[in-house]
């Protein structure tokens, strides 16, 4: 689909990407790139990073890859000077590195449930941290004027329960407790916005190739509103009106993007049928006898 935004809306911005080679991070890297920024992306699998930089490139975006794990501070440290480096600032940060995958609680060791912690959540504190001198106001390749942004990819999971997925769902919820307290310190000291995405279930994603793999047979579609998967261009563009001017009054937000999944449930009833149980139950209480109390007196 064609992007309703002005191509130039990221135009002399630098963005860092974790997660940003394959997925919904690769799709908002492209984005970006499409929309003037420069964009360095930051993964663990040096394959995977040169193959998407290529592809940016191929579009004359300018980009970078830097092989790195969210879970190590040097990892994290290196990356974000690198790009200082390359690129002469950093203006945005975007955290979707991420671990999920599907297990019952019984089944999932302290080791795993740590593991999606220290990517998801930790990771994301972590970015944040070593990316603060480079995008707080005044800060090292900042003028005075303004801030830079952050945006975390989060998740709907925490928002009420979600089966097979306590791990994912204890470190989304903390990711956002995490968006809405540097929103609130750092957009107060800094000039800062901090605001995360969550996304809904988003065809061809490695997410959804291990949520709903095709050995499951669900019939959750019959119940989401738009009864539809979303698409990584959905995500991308949510990022695109976040980072740039056109939400400049916003900070400390979690935007849903799932097309209203997280609010729906099975029907109990079919609709053909509600009319005829709402008019039996009027008729019903239209010709129920009504008490008259008493009086003591």
């Amino acid at each position: 689909m064609e992007s309703p935004f002005k191509g130039d809306i990221l135009k002399g911005k630098v963005a860092l990407i974790t997660g940003g080679a394959s997925g919904i991070g690769f799709e908002i890297s492209t984005q970006f790139g499409k929309h003037g920024a420069s964009v360095a992306l930051m993964g663990r699998r040096n394959q995977v990073l040169q193959s998407a930089v290529s592809v940016l490139q191929s579009l004359a975006i300018p980009a970078i890859g830097f092989e790195g794990d969210v879970r190590n501070q040097e990892d994290a440290t290196r990356v974000v000077e690198s790009t200082f480096k390359h690129f002469g600032r950093i203006d945005i940060l975007v955290n979707a590195a991420a671990g999920n995958f599907l297990v019952s609680a019984e089944d999932l060791s302290p080791n795993g449930f740590r593991t999606v912690m220290d990517i998801d959540s930790v990771g994301t504190f972590t970015m944040c941290h070593e990316a603060l001198k480079y995008l707080k106001k005044g800060g090292e390749g900042r003028s005075s004027s303004g801030g830079g942004t952050i945006l975390n990819i989060s998740a709907t999971l925490h928002y009420t329960a979600s089966w097979y997925q306590i791990h994912v769902s204890a470190a989304k919820a903390a990711v956002d407790a995490t968006t809405r307290n540097l929103a609130l310190e750092w957009g107060t000291d800094y000039d800062i916005r901090v605001n995360g995405i969550a996304p809904g279930p988003i065809s061809d994603t490695p997410g959804m190739s291990k949520l709903a793999p095709e050995e499951i047979n669900s019939k959750a579609r019959d119940s989401m509103p738009l009864y539809k998967l979303g698409e990584k261009w959905d995500i991308a563009m949510a990022a695109l009106f976040l980072v740039s001017d056109a939400g400049k009054f916003i900070n400390g937000d979690t935007m849903i993007v799932d097309g209203g999944l997280w609010l729906s449930k099975p029907r109990q009833l079919p609709k053909e049928a509600v009319k005829q149980v709402s008019r039996a139950v009027e008729k019903r209480s239209r010709n129920a006898p009504i008490g008259v109390p008493k009086s003591k007196l």
